[in-house]
């Protein structure tokens, strides 16, 4: 199964992001998604599970949660827009994964046992980080992070 990851396009879906997702089986959005119709050109690649992030305060973004479990496969992703608001312990609550935005940092890490997911920013460039999302691809056994930068200007 392969999961497409994206965060913090705050209102602007890059054709290279798009790209980039298809083939997803599912996609997670890791918050401050910025505009609704985003997400409605995510869910004509796959599936889409979103958190609001902390720009996400219009009308439309109510109806999405601060925090959300994923089933993917036998494994559970757990997603919440700032680690900083990580209240639980993943380990004890069986979450394979945390994925989380926030930072525009990509980064992968996996700590006792769990693998922690950023995928940066798909947006706007902030300061001089990379433009970039993730693949997650989940087997019975194993599930493999890669970084996806994209090639823009």
């Amino acid at each position: 199964m392969l999961v497409g990851v994206i965060s913090d396009t705050h209102g602007l879906m890059r054709v290279e992001a798009l790209d980039a997702l298809r083939g997803s089986d599912l996609i997670i959005h890791a918050g401050d998604i910025g505009r609704p119709d985003l997400l409605e050109q995510l869910r004509a690649i796959a599936p889409v599970f979103a958190v609001r992030g902390n720009v996400d305060k219009q009308d439309w973004a109510d109806k999405l949660p601060d925090t959300q479990i994923v089933s993917v496969g036998a494994y559970k992703f757990y997603v919440l827009h700032d680690i900083s608001q990580l209240s639980m312990d993943p380990v004890q609550a069986g979450i394979a994964a945390v994925i989380f935005g926030h930072s525009h940092k990509p980064s992968t890490e996996t700590r006792d046992g769990v693998l922690y997911l950023n995928p940066g920013s798909a947006g706007p460039r902030r300061f001089n980080l990379p433009i970039c999302l993730a693949r997650v691809v989940v087997s019975n056994n194993r599930i493999e992070p890669s970084l996806v930068h994209l090639n823009v200007r």
